[in-house]
């Protein structure tokens, strides 16, 4: 009878210790300048119109867009978390009319969230009749439309709809959610970026720190608030 052994293998992984991995973080070097467009860019994106013209005084950098034109964004954003969706389609086609003639599928949004304010406050016999005139002539041509406005006019089958199948639609993420994409769609009209470049470059970070997971042993961030390194689990 022939018995087989099996070792363990050995680890293989380079282990890079918390002062060389410091070391080497300090030969990067990286531009003040370009830290401080990054902290503008999201500043701009995410509408801190005062945070990014204290930030313009203190720093020097200069915004890619007019900050004026955040202040108009940020109240049609508003419009739509405060549910007051007509405001924010009024709003919008006043800061660009192309906006939502170019992007039916935002449009058709923007109407869903009307027909769930409409829900939400109890008028029935509106709701019904608003679905009916404008949302369902778009649910014929779009499939996925029609599946979005089933959906919503479910909510009417039921007495309880925080607990009901689509409860989530009354939820305020989903005024968050149409306020977000209304944001993205203006921000891209006056080209610029639809999302901050700082939260893309912390992906990246992760992302990268799972690559090089596989190859070596090396400090950590994992408190991305305070970058704080850790040390290596050898």
């Amino acid at each position: 009878m022939r018995v087989c052994v099996i070792y363990p293998k050995s680890s293989s992984k380079k282990v890079i210790t918390k002062e060389e991995w410091e070391k080497k973080l300090s030969e990067v070097k990286i531009r003040k300048e370009d830290m401080n467009k990054l902290v503008m860019n999201f500043l701009v994106t995410e509408g801190y119109v005062e945070a990014a013209e204290k930030f313009q005084m203190e720093s020097g950098t200069q915004p890619d867009i007019d900050l004026g034109t955040i202040t108009d964004r940020m109240a049609v954003r508003k419009a739509v978390q405060c549910g007051q969706v007509e405001d924010a389609i009024e709003k919008v086609n006043d800061l660009n009319p192309e906006i939502l003639d170019t992007n039916p599928q935002l449009f058709f949004h923007l109407q869903q969230q009307r027909l769930i304010e409409l829900i939400r406050s109890g008028q029935v016999e509106e709701a019904l009749e608003f679905a009916q005139e404008e949302l369902a002539p778009r649910g014929e041509e779009n499939h996925a439309f029609l599946e979005e406005l089933e959906r919503t006019v479910a909510l009417l089958a039921f007495e309880d709809t925080a607990n009901c199948p689509v409860g989530e639609l009354l939820d305020i993420s989903q005024r968050q959610k149409t306020a977000s994409e209304l944001n993205a769609a203006i921000l891209t009209s006056q080209s610029h970026e639809k999302d901050p470049k700082l939260p893309s470059l912390l992906k990246m970070l992760i992302w990268a720190q799972n690559q090089l997971d596989e190859k070596a042993s090396y400090p950590h961030i994992n408190d991305l608030v305070n970058a704080t390194l850790e040390e290596p689990v050898t």
